[in-house]
């Protein structure tokens, strides 16, 4: 996602706009849209659409109607219509897929309600809104202090300034109901600013802070990922994942959102699936399900006399077994059936070339040893002999 000019230079410092990855050409912004439809001219004689998409701080967009069709493009900054004063944000995005974006998060591009984009910033509009934003750091860390001391079991975690720098909103969590009224005063006298407080999730809290998640990578909820969806265990245990909360659980202390990407294919190979909890009937005795490999279409089966010794079954040699003991028939032992599934293994890597050897660097170099015995050799074999 990363633009060519925001991309690390020199001693880990950024390219280009210097701007850490909130630069004018929206590359590498977190839930930035692709506008595919960009190089496209509008049929003759059609309006382009009236409305744009504007970014504040961390993932915050909204949607504004351009009024007086200021000719917008994305990277813009624009001050922006507010509750009281104005606020400064990026243009985002503009044109047709604005209206797509809106119809997706439900909000109906031809109510009045809609605000308005007042101008393109000016010098003195950016200089306030960059003053305000050096400003977050200090006043986060003096409004925790006071919570503190005003012994308040809630966490603030950002803070964000209006473009004018009249009003600063306060994100934060709390397990319970918060009575921060005296807390608002207090910031209020303290700061000398308008507060409001407004309290988020853990998820969302994630997602406006942003980090690297346990695969290596950005965390999904601050890069792409737009709608939280319900995570519970039963996703971990239909995956047969062990239910190890310092495994399952992201940042955020909730389960991590990436256990439902693949649920629906799981549940889907699981309706062909004899169940969990099926029992074989065998002379030798009672087979229970130990363990259910979903790809291989294998289940583990070991008596209930002798639980060590584990059976590999097919999924359709339980299924036929188990449609035996339905008509009230037993198998002699589940190791006949084991028997023809035993395979030869196959080697899991070919060296074709001869330079990919995994056992390279264990070799001795015995170089010097050669040479020495060559020179120590004797010229004329005969004379050996």
């Amino acid at each position: 996602m990363g633009c060519s000019s925001c991309s690390t230079g020199k001693d880990g410092q950024p390219r280009g706009c210097k701007n850490n990855g909130t630069c004018g050409t929206d590359g590498c912004n977190k839930l930035t849209v692709f506008d595919w439809l960009s190089n496209m001219s509008l049929p003759s004689g059609q309006k382009p659409f009236d409305c744009v998409e504007v970014r504040f701080k961390n993932s915050r967009k909204e949607f504004f109607r351009n009024v007086d069709n200021l000719p917008l493009a994305i990277g813009d900054v624009v001050a922006t219509q507010a509750k009281s004063g104005h606020d400064v944000g990026i243009v985002t995005l503009t044109g047709e897929l604005v209206k797509v974006q809106m119809k997706r998060k439900k909000v109906p591009h031809d109510d009045e309600a809609v605000p308005k984009i007042y101008r393109k910033a000016s010098q003195r509009d950016i200089d306030i809104w960059q003053k305000c934003r050096n400003k977050e750091a200090e006043i986060q860390k003096r409004s925790r202090e006071i919570a503190i001391s005003l012994k308040l079991q809630m966490k603030l975690s950002d803070v964000e300034f209006q473009g004018d720098g009249s009003k600063a909103t306060f994100y934060y969590t709390a397990e319970e109901r918060v009575d921060f009224r005296q807390l608002i005063k207090d910031m209020a006298k303290a700061f000398g600013i308008r507060i409001e407080m407004r309290q988020i999730g853990y998820r969302q809290e994630a997602q406006r802070l942003g980090g690297i998640g346990s695969c290596g990578r950005e965390l999904c909820c601050s890069t792409w990922l737009t709608d939280f969806r319900s995570v519970s265990t039963a996703s971990a245990r239909y995956q047969q994942l062990a239910l190890n909360p310092q495994k399952l659980a992201g940042q955020c202390g909730k389960l991590k959102c990436c256990l439902n990407y693949e649920l629906d294919m799981y549940l889907e190979a699981l309706k062909n699936f004899p169940p969990q909890d099926s029992k074989l009937k065998t002379e030798k005795g009672i087979a229970f399900c130990q363990k259910a490999d979903i790809f291989k279409e294998t289940l583990w089966f070991s008596y209930k006399d002798d639980p060590a010794s584990w059976h590999a079954l097919d999924k359709d040699q339980v299924l036929e077994i188990l449609e035996l003991n339905k008509n009230n028939k037993k198998i002699a032992s589940l190791e006949e059936y084991a028997q023809d599934n035993i395979s030869e293994e196959k080697m899991a890597f070919e060296n074709v070339v001869g330079q990919d050897s995994l056992t390279r660097f264990d070799r001795p170099k015995n170089k010097k040893r050669n040479k020495k015995r060559r020179k120590n050799r004797p010229k004329n074999p005969s004379n050996a002999q």
